[in-house]
């Protein structure tokens, strides 16, 4: 059975948006599993210990260190990396589909808290009460990049450790990534970060960046605190959420037929969400998917539902991305131009 167990993650309730979060989180921990979500960890495949990080990077000749860089850990799909929250340092997802700051209620559950009244909501499995409980971190950082009194949602993301084996203190969202450049280098396994000063928005550009050709241009907007690019399938316009933490590809299946026509079925598969109800999608492959000038071939994807999953403002999404099948080599964001680097 397949279990999103992460629908139990407390979900920001003052927008209609927050039933979008749903199924994003629920795409990043995307896994076989009948296990439920608890705070008793079982750790069998890898632990914290065995999760190094070489430590933090400076560019050359960067005297404020507006440029940097981080290692990271890939646990599946997921991007480890080291970051502080408060006196406490581990292992945290960057998230790009993630608003804000996550942190996992077994590791801060001595913070104080505030908590939403009960709410109806609706997910991809349906409809269910959800409690948002908040607290405040008095300084969060990593790499250059620091945030003092940070509000963050708390929530049980044992599911996730569970599935991968390893301790996880929180999710890194959206928030931490304004006004930066982010390339993620999956070769060398290391996020390069510029903050973009006002000056340089038009005249900066990474090392990287230098031959055009090697590499597509995509903009995106921002939509909600999340990713949104556009493509074409079968002449039909579509909006994509892009994630980095999602385990899979999601396409709603109330799309048109012809969209469907390149779409090789290999299963169904049952999604849990809110409420422990359960709804079947098909599992399968788009034979052909493009993104800007990038073509992919036998991208795996889900087929299901996503008629509740719609934004406050700006209407509702026709799938999520994750970047496995994006870029084999380097993929980057720059949140000041809103441009997506995809390279060849």
């Amino acid at each position: 059975m397949l279990n999103l167990a992460y629908s139990a993650m407390p979900i920001h309730l003052q927008h209609r948006s927050t039933l979008l979060r749903l199924v994003i989180c629920c795409c990043l921990c995307f896994f076989y599993s009948s296990a439920k979500a608890t705070d008793s960890l079982r750790l069998q495949k890898i632990s914290i210990d065995q999760v190094t990080f070489p430590g933090l990077r400076y560019l050359p000749g960067d005297r404020d260190s507006a440029s940097f860089s981080i290692p990271f850990s890939r646990i599946g799909n997921l991007l480890l990396i080291k970051a502080k929250a408060d006196s406490t340092e581990g292992n945290f997802v960057l998230d790009t589909g993630c608003p804000g700051l996550v942190l996992n209620r077994t590791y801060f559950r001595n913070y104080a808290t505030s908590t939403d009244h009960a709410v109806e909501t609706q997910g991809i499995t349906g409809t269910s009460s959800l409690i948002t409980e908040h607290t405040n971190v008095r300084h969060f950082s990593f790499g250059s990049i620091q945030q003092y009194n940070v509000k963050a949602n708390m929530a049980n993301l044992g599911a996730i450790e569970n599935s991968k084996g390893v301790k996880v203190l929180g999710l890194i969202g959206v928030q931490f990534l304004e006004n930066c450049e982010l390339i993620i280098d999956f070769e060398e396994n290391l996020l390069y970060f510029h903050i973009i000063g006002r000056r340089e928005i038009k005249t900066y550009r990474h090392v990287m960046l230098t031959d055009t050709a090697s590499y597509h241009i995509i903009p995106f907007e921002m939509t909600d605190s999340r990713i949104i690019i556009r493509t074409n399938i079968a002449g039909k316009k579509l909006r994509f959420i892009v994630d980095c933490a999602a385990e899979t590809n999601i396409l709603d299946s109330r799309l048109p037929d012809k969209i469907f026509s390149n779409f090789n079925v290999t299963g169904k598969v049952n999604l849990v969400g809110v409420g422990n109800k359960k709804v079947e999608a098909l599992k399968g492959h788009l034979s052909n998917f493009s993104i800007g000038n990038r073509m992919i071939t036998d991208m795996p994807v889900l087929i299901t539902n996503l008629e509740k999953t719609c934004f406050s403002y700006g209407g509702c999404v026709d799938g999520i991305l994750g970047l496995e099948n994006l870029s084999l080599q380097k993929i980057g964001f720059n949140f000041a131009t809103n441009k997506m680097y995809i390279w060849k």
